[in-house]
């Protein structure tokens, strides 16, 4: 991310283009409420920022789908399409662009990269036979199948023998290419794990990859033979590009890539690593463009230390979850004690107790209970208090001086446990300032300035902390503000132009004498029903 000098630099993330074969579930809602806190941020660095996520709707699986269901592919897809757009709105999720594989925009991209790719000479017509996973829409080697040919993944499903003529994608010419890019940028593949295995999946020799389907109605047609449907892989990653386009501008490459190529990040979960980190590249490389900043594969969810399934019953409705919690909620337990990257688990207890724990009894109670004294003993508004009259190694301008830089190397990294908990340190150094300082005996005491002090301090902790969380959970961040006397809305796309981070990333920001905002509680304490 760099200096303040850097900061006009575009930024832009992407989440995965999720399939449209269900509804979406808990591992499609981590994935975007982490790419939408990455925005966010950024969003306050004051950069320009564009966050995509979307769709993918062609290829059998969906066709099948559909049939089973009795109805039309694109009325399947708009049907789960917008059960994604909905659940986003609920988890407040500020995405800038929806795409999906089906818009007709989208098309004419494909038939640009193609065309690049077959000029390039990457494209010709072979003979393919292998076991093939509709579920994964991927041909499996013999070797990674379990007992009696069923997929690893899809265990419920067996894989079929497929014999067809198609037309294939010369991996293995980009083998050399994509080894010198993993060796010169270590870091375009992340974490270390999710990197070594993509090298030795490498090592073991890249084999060219079929990018056509035949007897499949259900997607593009291959541009130089339309007898063939573009494979959904090939056609899913360039959903990427057609995202980049204005929605007035003409669908060509040159216009998908003039602001915002490449995109920085690409968020996705381990399961589609080798499309990203291999196929992509090289396809990219065949067209001429440049490669994205990096690949970074998080992990699996389990609930209670189980697999989540259907077949097990045990899946976790992330509707229900937002709907009994609030998206601040369910955003602030994945972020934070999930170590972005390794698996992680959900248990119901364990979410309350956090929840209670850090937000409704060290965050809320802290912001609750200061602004009462602040209305008691200084009228109602934020004490007129000069920042500068407190020593460098005051216990609350001292954490509270470094934690911007913490914070903002936590989310370069997408470390946003460490993020959060920097940021709890010093939520929880405030509640032992106040215990220890006991400013409610100050005031009786007759000693005004002392107790106008401490809880200026104590305010402007929280107002750091909440502005340091607010790309995490904006809401509550929101109304720590409003309750602090700001006018702001954390969800406004210009956030970084009205609260900018040059100053308020700062200790010491809270003006003297602004009128405060009505105390309630911000967030209130979850009891577990028996």
């Amino acid at each position: 991310m760099g200096s303040a000098g850097h900061q006009s630099s575009t930024f832009a993330i992407t989440t995965p283009l999720y399939y449209v074969n269900g509804l979406p579930h808990i591992g499609s809602a981590y994935t975007t409420i982490a790419a939408d806190a990455i925005a966010r941020f950024h969003r306050l660095l004051g950069q320009p920022v564009l966050m995509i996520t979307g769709t993918d709707e062609h290829g059998q699986k969906i066709q099948r789908t559909a049939e089973e269901r009795g109805v039309a592919p694109q009325d399947h897809c708009d049907e789960i399409v917008s059960g994604f757009q909905d659940l986003w709105q609920r988890l407040n999720i500020n995405c800038d662009r929806f795409s999906r594989t089906t818009a007709e925009r989208h098309g004419a991209i494909v038939k640009a990269f193609y065309q690049r790719v077959w000029e390039n000479g990457d494209i010709y017509a072979g003979r393919q036979q292998g076991w093939y996973c509709v579920s994964c829409e991927e041909f499996k080697e013999e070797r990674d199948l379990l007992e009696g040919h069923i997929c690893p993944i899809h265990t419920n499903k067996k894989v079929e023998w497929r014999d067809e003529n198609n037309y294939f994608f010369r991996l293995s010419k980009y083998q050399e290419k994509l080894e010198q890019l993993y060796a010169a940028q270590p870091d375009f593949i992340q974490p270390a794990s999710r990197r070594n295995e993509v090298l030795s999946f490498v090592e073991q020799g890249l084999q060219d990859f079929s990018i056509s389907r035949v007897n499949l109605d259900w997607g593009f047609p291959v541009p130089s033979d339309p007898e063939h449907t573009l494979y959904v892989w090939f056609d899913a990653l360039l959903g990427y590009v057609t995202a980049l386009l204005d929605p007035e501008d003409e669908p060509t490459l040159e216009n998908a890539l003039k602001q915002w190529w490449p995109i920085n990040i690409h968020l996705i979960g381990k399961d589609i690593l080798r499309f990203h980190a291999v196929y992509w590249p090289a396809m990219l490389m065949s067209a001429g463009l440049p490669l994205p900043g990096r690949v970074f594969g998080h992990g699996f969810l389990t609930k209670d230390g189980q697999k989540m399934g259907k077949s097990l019953g045990n899946t976790l409705d992330p509707f229900a979850l937002v709907d009994q919690y609030g998206a601040d909620a369910v955003r602030f337990y994945f972020l934070k004690e999930i170590e972005f990257g390794r698996d992680g688990d959900f248990n119901e207890t364990r979410f309350v107790n956090v929840l209670n724990a850090d937000l409704a009894n060290d965050l809320g109670n802290l912001l609750n209970r200061t602004l009462k004294m602040a209305g008691r003993y200084c009228d109602g508004k934020i004490p007129a208090v000069s920042p500068e009259t407190f020593a460098d190694n005051h216990p609350l301008k001292d954490k509270g001086s470094g934690l911007a830089e913490q914070v903002r190397s936590a989310f370069d990294q997408l470390a946003f446990s460490t993020a959060c908990e920097a940021t709890l340190g010093l939520v929880r150094a405030s509640n032992k300032y106040l215990d220890d300082t006991a400013p409610w005996s100050l005031f009786k005491q007759g000693k005004q300035a002392e107790t106008e002090a401490v809880l200026y301090a104590v305010l402007e902790s929280v107002r750091l902390a909440g502005y340091l969380l607010s790309p995490i959970i904006p809401g509550l961040a929101t109304a720590i503000y409003a309750q602090l006397g700001f006018t702001g809305d954390f969800n406004e796309v210009t956030i970084g132009q009205r609260f900018g981070y040059e100053t308020h990333s700062l200790w010491g920001v809270l003006p003297g004498e602004q009128p405060l905002g009505k105390a309630q509680p911000i967030f209130q304490r979850i009891e577990l029903e028996a």
